[in-house]
């Protein structure tokens, strides 16, 4: 059988019978691409369980991180699996060994640093203010970058401090946020985002052409202002979604709840936070008991 058509096939089989969301789709079929692309495979004769194991040694070759070649290997033995199962691949897929995943705790500023990278934006100018709207609400809400970009004013209940999305899996949450971002984002909305050609669109944060931003863009501003603050940790679009987690947990609020704000499927993901806390808790009573 043609790999397209395999292919098409085993979308299909993700988008009705598991009922996978168009990301997760999108990132099983990116993965694929860069397995056959590699391989150079055109036909389901040509698989074999084998090939795993080359694409494998080839991706640490290239100095791909380990988490990614563990997650494309898991898209990659779903398509197997799926194939073997509808009697496509007549070979079955044997175990083989995997890279172990390690995992990196993200990284969560202190106080002070958030507090240094939240005032860097120069709010005298509208991108300054828009930046300094988003950033507070990314901290005070824990929003998922694409949740944030893709936020519209109308999901902002300013009323009642509640901000709702659709995360992952189309599942809606409400998230409350204080009154102090909520006045940065009136600020910016009525003062700097007039300014702006795009106005009268429904997104909330916008480029100076009146488009919303990009994750990279972002990923570039966060950069920028952690730079201009002085703060030496490696961070990432995401780091003020674990810090907003980390913080709330050092100050008493139940797991349950942030696992609801964060909007995980699992509590064990919300649980890495915990092991956060409990580091920087032990680090200071380190700092602590060598003073004495």
């Amino acid at each position: 059988m043609d790999l397209s058509e395999a292919r098409e096939l085993f979308n299909k089989y993700l988008r009705v019978e598991k009922g996978v969301s168009k990301d997760t789709l999108k990132s099983y079929n990116y993965d694929l691409d860069q397995y056959f692309n590699l391989l150079n495979k055109h036909d389901t004769e040509d698989l074999y369980p084998s090939d795993i194991s080359d694409f494998i040694r080839v991706e640490s070759k290239n100095m791909l991180s380990i988490s990614t070649i563990v997650r494309r290997i898991s898209s990659i033995k779903s398509f197997y699996n799926f194939l073997e199962g509808e009697g496509i691949l007549t070979e079955p897929l044997k175990e083989f060994e995997t890279p172990k995943n390690i995992k990196r705790l993200p990284v969560a500023l202190s106080y002070e640093d958030v507090e240094a990278l939240l005032d860097a934006p120069d709010e005298s100018k509208p991108e300054g203010q828009r930046d300094k709207a988003m950033l507070e609400l990314a901290y005070a809400s824990g929003l998922r970058v694409s949740e944030l970009l893709s936020l519209t004013i109308k999901q902002i209940n300013f009323d009642k401090g509640i901000v709702k999305v659709i995360g992952k899996g189309d599942k809606q949450r409400k998230i409350p946020v204080g009154d102090f971002a909520l006045d940065y984002v009136k600020k910016y909305i009525h003062d700097g985002r007039q300014r702006n050609p795009g106005r009268n669109t429904p997104i909330l944060f916008l480029n100076r052409y009146g488009e919303p931003l990009s994750r990279q863009y972002f990923f570039m501003l966060i950069k920028k202002y952690a730079e201009e603050a002085g703060i030496r940790e490696e961070i990432s679009p995401h780091t003020l979604r674990h810090c907003f987690a980390t913080h709330l947990l050092e100050n008493g609020a139940a797991l349950r709840a942030v696992q609801d704000m964060l909007g995980h499927a699992n509590i064990a993901t919300t649980q890495i936070y915990t092991n956060i806390s409990t580091k920087r808790i032990l680090n200071a009573y380190d700092i602590y008991t060598k003073r004495r």
